[in-house]
């Protein structure tokens, strides 16, 4: 019996040990696994702000950004679609050239309200739900726009709501 009972101590002695070693095993995989971890987030996520960082960042001063002007209220209006009825929905604001140029526009206001309200309802939804029909837009707009203002002209048109929507 005393030999059953050395051999039983044995076993849990060795047994124990395996589980020791088991624990160490683990514990190195996950400090291992950890550190792997802090590794790889520090190369995709820091290392990408780092080089945001260095890039130089555009600067614009305040006089490279015109006066604002914003045609209230929006512009609802047919297109041209021969196939459904469709509607836009578009708010404009227009970026002056010059502080003077915000009394001639406040003048002739329903004159640009009117071409843009003609150079819209001439499209159809599909030239304007692309990128470049919205930006082939702009560039109508402003176009007819400085024929309209003598004093002054218009440098941009940005579109702050832009919906196309069927009947």
């Amino acid at each position: 019996m005393a030999d059953e009972e050395k051999e039983a101590q044995e076993v849990a002695e060795r047994g124990g040990g395996g589980k020791g070693k088991l624990l160490l095993a683990l514990l190195l995989l996950l400090i291992l696994l950890a550190g792997g971890g802090g590794g790889a987030y520090y190369f995709f996520f820091m290392g990408k702000e780092k080089e945001e960082e260095e890039a130089p960042k555009p600067t614009v001063s305040p006089e490279a950004v015109g006066v604002m002007y914003k045609l209230e209220p929006a512009f609802i209006v047919n297109l041209a679609d021969p196939e459904l009825t469709m509607y836009a929905r578009v708010s404009v604001t227009l970026e002056l050239a010059s502080p003077e140029v915000v009394i001639e526009v406040q003048k002739r206001e329903p004159i640009i309200r009117d071409a843009v309200i003609e150079i819209l309802s001439n499209k159809t939804s599909r030239e304007l739900r692309s990128p470049e029909g919205r930006e082939q837009l702009k560039l109508e707009i402003i176009k007819r726009i400085n024929t309209i203002l003598v004093q002054g002209g218009i440098r941009n048109v940005y579109f702050t709501e832009f919906v196309v929507q069927a009947e």
